[in-house]
């Protein structure tokens, strides 16, 4: 995901499941493509060049290994809040995986 407007539609009207560390925001795509399209947002909040890049590096890891279980059609943007800076690996999985199943709960449940 590279183009605003993609992650303002995920943002505004996607269903959202948050964490102490993370935000996860999932939507279904109006042009499906191959596979599902994700985007990263570690705003100068989480702390300085060095610590947003380890925390998108982190976060790009852990999706990597759950896109399996994430609809084709979907539009997914996770935003790391400013306690994923000091957070360990396994605390910001567990995390991730919890706003990720809020996440895809409220959408089928809007989907319904």
């Amino acid at each position: 995901m590279r183009r605003p407007a993609d992650f303002e539609q995920a943002v505004r009207r996607g269903a959202r499941g948050g964490r102490d560390t993370v935000v996860v925001h999932l939507t279904q795509r109006t042009d499906p493509g191959p596979g599902p399209v994700v985007g990263f947002v570690v705003s100068k909040g989480v702390g300085n060049a060095v610590t947003r890049n380890l925390v998108k590096r982190r976060l790009r890891a852990l999706v990597h290994v759950r896109l399996s279980g994430v609809p084709s059609s979907a539009s997914l943007v996770v935003r790391a809040l400013p306690a994923s800076a000091t957070a360990s690996y396994s605390s910001l999985e567990q995390d991730l995986d919890g706003a990720l199943a809020t996440a895809q709960r409220r959408l089928a449940r809007s989907a319904s």
